[in-house]
């Protein structure tokens, strides 16, 4: 006899991690239908449980889910902010802004002042993106992946090929972006519009990273949850080139820096500029991407996530300010004002 289950998820934040819940639970022989939602962190199952209790299915199912860092309960979590978090936080984030100014001055970076962003900035957008959770989730998504090809004693050749993947498709497939836009004239107000789109969809994703203020995430743009869906599922396939396929795949999954930049590099204008300013962002988030795929590091769950994701939050914030600041001054609102 089928039941109907409403279970509270611990540790979900974005749009990727209902599509990460939903495919997981999906795949549990008992569960006929799972449906997630953002909006209360909640997930409700429908399957044959044998009789068994909702506490007993809840802690059964958290065991399938615990890879992505996700964690079932009955009862609905009270939420309590760690405002204390902010006092170590806003320091750290101080530092890593004083040092992106001095190497901005010093023109190793040029994110800044012109409207534009460099290559480097891009770089260094793809760091932040790195330390977010959405970055931690395709870790897991990954590591999920290569579990199946560990037990057969393949542990560094999935890892490779992911990466590897990753990085081509990002070149090419924003290559393709970039000449795609290249065949549309922006003028000022298009690139105004453009770029203080991504700004908001940055801020969107700093505020969310703080953890605080739950409202935004019912503001987080998304990719197609039918093109997301069938690029998590290729993580399923059990075959050689299943890692090359899951690192390209991941060019489709709902990660708003992704998708900022995806949308930056419309303005491009060639194939080359959207290749290189899609390859710079994923050259960013390689070093914490691969950390967290060779050595199962991970920093959700630990003692100090509260710390870690505010301090990313803060950051992100400031680099979506500027982005923003900086499309006002595309359109002669008022002068440059980050002018290093």
């Amino acid at each position: 006899m089928e039941q109907t289950f409403t279970f509270y998820v611990a540790g979900m934040h974005c749009k990727l991690c209902v599509l990460l819940i939903e495919n997981e639970l999906r795949g549990v022989s008992y569960i006929t239908s799972a449906k997630s939602s953002l909006k209360d962190h909640s997930v409700v199952v429908t399957g044959n449980f044998g009789g068994r209790s909702p506490e007993a299915v809840a802690m059964e199912l958290s065991h399938k889910l615990r890879k992505h860092g996700y964690s079932l309960s009955i009862a609905r979590p009270i939420k309590e902010v760690n405002w204390s978090e902010f006092k170590i936080a806003i320091p750290i984030a101080t530092v890593f802004i004083a040092l992106f100014v001095l190497l901005q001055k010093a023109g190793l970076l040029n994110l800044i002042g012109s409207g534009e962003l460099s290559y480097g900035g891009v770089f260094m957008i793809g760091v932040v993106a790195s330390l977010s959770t959405c970055m931690a989730v395709v870790g897991g998504l990954l590591l999920s992946m290569s579990a199946t090809f560990a037990k057969e004693g393949d542990k560094w050749r999935p890892q490779l090929l992911f990466h590897i993947g990753r990085v081509a498709s990002f070149f090419i497939l924003g290559g393709m972006i970039g000449a795609l836009g290249s065949a549309f004239v922006l003028n000022t107000t298009m690139t105004f519009l453009l770029n203080f789109f991504v700004g908001l969809v940055m801020l969107i994703m700093g505020v969310n990273l703080l953890d605080t203020f739950h409202l935004a995430k019912r503001f987080q743009i998304g990719m197609p949850k039918v093109i997301s869906r069938y690029a998590i599922g290729v993580a399923n396939f059990n075959h050689t080139f299943t890692p090359f396929l899951v690192g390209i795949a991941t060019f489709f999954l709902p990660c708003g820096f992704t998708q900022s930049m995806q949308l930056y590099t419309l303005s491009a204008g060639s194939f080359l500029s959207g290749g290189l300013t899609m390859l710079s962002f994923a050259l960013g988030t390689l070093p914490v991407l691969a950390l967290i795929s060779f050595s199962s590091f991970s920093i959700k769950g630990s003692s100090g996530s509260g710390v870690f994701f505010k301090t990313a939050g803060l950051i992100v914030i400031l680099f979506a300010l500027f982005n923003i600041i900086n499309s006002l001054v595309v359109i002669g609102l008022f002068p440059p004002v980050f002018n290093f």
